[in-house]
């Protein structure tokens, strides 16, 4: 490693070396990873040093963030981690950001809410801007009236399988621009991205807790009620079984609930009035639907801040009929019986169905809903949870839209096959993306992904 730690300023360790866990340690603990070397990055010269170290020695490359989403054990790899790569600029009057390869979307907020401008950031703060940008990016406040967070990138730094580090804009490299938004981490290590922001300073919004026991009922009017707001509107619903943790409002602790999100880029009179319908239902057990500063936008989804044990699974929803809420009220009802800790239904639609002014790679524009749910528990319950996820898959297969998936949502155990990768995509997509990763990674060095292989 004499070689590696002589050219790169961050940290070069070996598995055993002091630091080395903490160094290759995801948000979610299940997933290990248990890379050959890791090494921190401080800058895009870090990263042209160890990429180029890697195709000398015939590595796969790794690259590891905030470490949300983890698809590989990355055993044989070089793993880089970004975390240290934090610079944020804002330019207030062209409404743009630029921000690292470490930077998360809490930070991120905190330094466009000075402007008054916000990002179209995620549900979760902790998630870095751009593994989430390169999945696409489906935000809880703006992106039925925006689209996805790929739609409004500018420009892309990305160190490419040669070590060159590349200027990427829709004008200078139109196939690798394209690809890299939506296609994740196939074609390069992301160095930084520049975006737009968006004068938004608040919205009227965050989450109805109902019983579990009434979900049936709120879910009815929720069907009929979603696909009718406006594309200032955003909602999706999660049924829950929630721990019983002290730092759980009194009324969530432990319960079954039915979680209702929603927020509106309105006044609290409008919004009030879109969201009438749901309340009438019935009483919540926790209503905290309010005007909310654009950086509470977390509080919509109330995501674990910290990291927790889960595993996960992903499909899509053609509609939301009442046959689709029967068969969600059987699997995941009352008399249910599922350990599942949130299957959550997002509804999409509005500006996330239309093409942006750039062309991308995402592969769920026009998917309508996307259905997500986790189980948080160890190893010890890994069979128990895995083979509910995939009997709620199995479930919702009549509905699912043609294979595609959100590709930010794919857990390591979905689209672990070449087929199945080219399935979440769609051929056509798909197809695509393997001709240009022939282009720019043709002896797939970052495979340590869903990965697209190389025509």
């Amino acid at each position: 490693m004499d070689e590696l730690r002589g050219t790169v300023n961050g940290p070069v360790l070996l598995p055993g070396d002091d630091g080395f866990a903490e160094e290759v340690a995801g948000f979610n603990p299940n997933n290990v990873m248990e890379p050959a070397v890791a090494v921190g990055v401080t800058s895009a010269a870090d990263v042209q040093a160890v990429v180029r170290y890697a195709a000398r020695n015939q590595l796969p490359v790794a690259v590891r963030a905030t470490g949300h989403q983890v698809v590989k054990d990355a055993r044989s790899a070089i793993l880089i981690n970004t975390s240290r790569m934090q610079d944020v600029r804002v330019d207030a009057d062209n409404r743009t950001a630029r921000v690292e390869a470490g930077v998360d979307w809490a930070r991120t907020m905190f330094e466009t809410a000075k402007h008054g401008l916000a990002p179209l950031s995620g549900s979760t703060a902790t998630v870095s801007v751009i593994g989430y940008t390169l999945g696409g990016g489906q935000g809880p406040v703006l992106g039925r009236s925006q689209g996805y967070a790929a739609d409004h990138v500018r420009r892309i730094e990305v160190v490419t399988a040669d070590g060159e580090l590349r200027q990427v804009t829709a004008e200078s490299e139109p196939d690798l621009f394209w690809a890299l938004l939506g296609g994740k981490g196939n074609f390069g290590v992301v160095t930084a991205i520049e975006f737009d922001l968006f004068p938004v300073t608040e919205f009227y919004g965050g989450g109805l807790h109902f019983a579990g026991e009434r979900m049936e009922d709120v879910l009815r009017v929720w069907a009929t009620w979603a696909p009718e707001l406006p594309e200032q509107a955003t909602t999706s619903v999660a049924v829950q079984r929630l721990p019983p943790l002290p730092e759980l409002p009194e009324p969530l602790r432990g319960a079954f609930v039915l979680h209702v999100r929603f927020a509106y880029l309105g006044s609290a009179e409008d919004g009030e009035r879109l969201l009438a319908p749901i309340r009438a239902v019935t009483q919540p057990l926790l209503d905290g639907v309010r005007m909310l500063p654009y950086v509470d936008s977390p509080l919509i989804h109330l995501d674990p801040p910290t990291p927790v044990p889960y595993y996960d699974a992903t499909t899509t929803l053609r509609e939301f009929s009442p046959e689709v809420l029967d068969a969600l009220v059987e699997f995941a009802g009352p008399a249910s019986g599922n350990p599942l800790s949130s299957i959550e239904i997002r509804a999409l639609g509005g500006a996330f169905d239309r093409e942006p002014a750039v062309p991308n790679a995402v592969p769920t524009r026009g998917v309508p809903y996307v259905l997500f749910a986790a189980g948080m528990s160890g190893p010890d319950q890994a069979d128990l949870l895995r083979s509910w996820l995939g009997r709620m898959v199995r479930t919702f297969e009549p509905w699912s839209v043609d294979g595609r998936r959100m590709v930010n949502f794919m857990s390591k155990d979905e689209a672990t096959a070449p087929d199945q990768v080219r399935l979440a995509y769609g051929a056509e997509r798909y197809d695509r993306l393997a001709r240009i990763k022939r282009r720019f990674d043709p002896d797939n060095m970052f495979r340590i992904n869903h990965n697209i292989r190389p025509e």
